[in-house]
């Protein structure tokens, strides 16, 4: 399955919270609070994407929410409108755990070691990772004899995390929370934050979280999808309830300024498809920038991502790619073949509902994590099942959902090939192989 991003949602995004954010005629930006009066692209409506139904929860209505994304032409955040509750779509049941892809882990084993040595980090420092999931990341400093904490709000997989024996707090991440744990005489000299910006409604009261936590001389670190690639690559299927962001450095480096940080290098990274890996210290502080910063603001702002113009057209472009898709399941199903799809990511949910399929265009959904295995894909109704269930079966065409783990997950399923069977994927564009 694929390594989708991380979960966190800071303290204070309960039911009253949610009340107070509800959709009005013409919301206000998350960040800014500008008018959004700005359409990025709608994708109609679908359940959320992590959703996952139990048998019986087939013989049940689902919910399903508008999702639909605009952009605020004062600070340039893309986000969702937002129609439910951040606690409602990450709930105690969470299914997604980070160790489950082997090239996640091998990208945090990475991030560990050059985060080590680059800040010199040792027994007296104190790495805090933000949505800290199963321990996959943190257990790399443990391993090092290097203090560490995890914040995770979601108990199952907090739960696997603290049978490493990683001390992690199950609690929403936000201001207030940072000064409970600051009370406590936590003070981080790194912070992580992997992939989770994008899911918290409230960024400013998240990013602030680390303005509290965070050394004087400390170091954070966030990695989100860079926006830039969703739009010249077509990553439609990003887009889902959970992800109420979608980040330009444009608009982080306004996020932070505004907490009393700053972001002082930047890196371009290949994960989820081209992410970002974005650099932070108290503003004033002792790293000295990085030349990086201002190449990347110049990229994006030459490639027009400060103007309206960038975000138009983007919805004719989804569309298509909507087409093309059901194309080919329908054209298979009429000569008789057989269409698996592999990884049950909430990228696949989303494709998948805005493109109508259901089970009779697509057999069955693999994944490799228990979790999954037994329910149901939201909204499609598509049964998550094992592995073993694409050797018994033999299907035609194997359809790769998480397509920014194409090559790993072609290669771990080479062996469709001695039936003649073949790879799809639909992003950026479909391609049979």
């Amino acid at each position: 399955m694929a390594p989708r991003c991380d979960r966190n949602i800071p303290a204070g995004s309960g039911p009253a919270d949610a009340a107070k954010s509800a959709p009005q005629d013409q919301p206000g930006c998350r960040h800014c609070a500008a008018p959004l009066t700005r359409v990025f692209v709608d994708l109609g409506s679908a359940p959320p994407s992590n959703a996952y139904l139990a048998p019986a929860d087939l013989q049940k209505p689902e919910i399903w929410l508008p999702l639909r994304v605009l952009y605020c032409d004062q600070c340039w955040l893309v986000q969702t409108q937002d129609f439910a509750a951040a606690d409602s779509l990450f709930t105690s049941d969470y299914a997604y755990f980070s160790s489950m892809s082997a090239s996640w882990l091998d990208h945090a084993a990475r991030y560990a070691e050059q985060m080590t040595a680059r800040f010199g980090l040792g027994k007296g420092s104190m790495v805090v990772e933000i949505a800290s999931n199963d321990g996959y990341l943190l257990k790399n400093f443990q391993t090092a004899g290097i203090p560490c904490l995890g914040v995770e709000p979601t108990a199952a997989v907090a739960a696997e995390a603290r049978k490493l024996g990683i001390e992690t707090r199950e609690i929403f991440f936000g201001v207030e929370t940072a000064h409970k744990l600051a009370a406590e005489g936590i003070s981080a000299k790194l912070m992580a934050a992997n992939n989770v910006l994008a899911h918290v409604p409230d960024i400013n009261d998240f990013v602030g979280g680390f303005k509290v936590l965070l050394a004087a001389d400390g170091v954070a670190t966030f990695e989100f999808p860079h926006l830039l690639n969703l739009v010249r690559l077509n990553q439609f299927d990003t887009i889902y309830h959970e992800h109420f962001s979608y980040l330009s450095l444009l608009s982080v480096a306004r996020i932070m300024r505004r907490q009393g940080l700053e972001v002082f290098d930047v890196e371009k990274l290949t994960t989820h498809g081209g992410s970002l890996r974005v650099f932070v210290q108290h503003a004033g502080g002792p790293q000295q920038a990085s030349d990086a910063v201002q190449a990347l603001l110049d990229e994006e702002t030459g490639a027009g991502m400060d103007t309206p113009a960038f975000y138009e057209g983007f919805q004719n472009t989804v569309e298509g790619m909507k087409d093309a898709l059901l194309s080919f399941l329908i054209d298979a199903k009429n000569a008789g073949k057989t269409v698996a799809a592999y990884g049950a990511a909430a990228k696949g949910n989303t494709f998948l509902n805005f493109a109508g399929v259901r089970p009779d265009l697509i057999r069955f959904v693999v994944d490799r994590s228990p979790g999954k295995q037994g329910r149901y894909m939201p909204g499609s109704r598509i049964p998550i099942v094992s592995e073993e269930t694409i050797r018994e079966t033999r299907p035609d065409y194997v359809l790769i959902l998480p397509w920014n783990l194409r090559t790993e997950l072609s290669d771990q399923l080479a062996y469709i090939r001695d039936w003649q069977g073949q790879f799809v994927v639909a992003v950026p564009k479909l391609e049979v192989f």
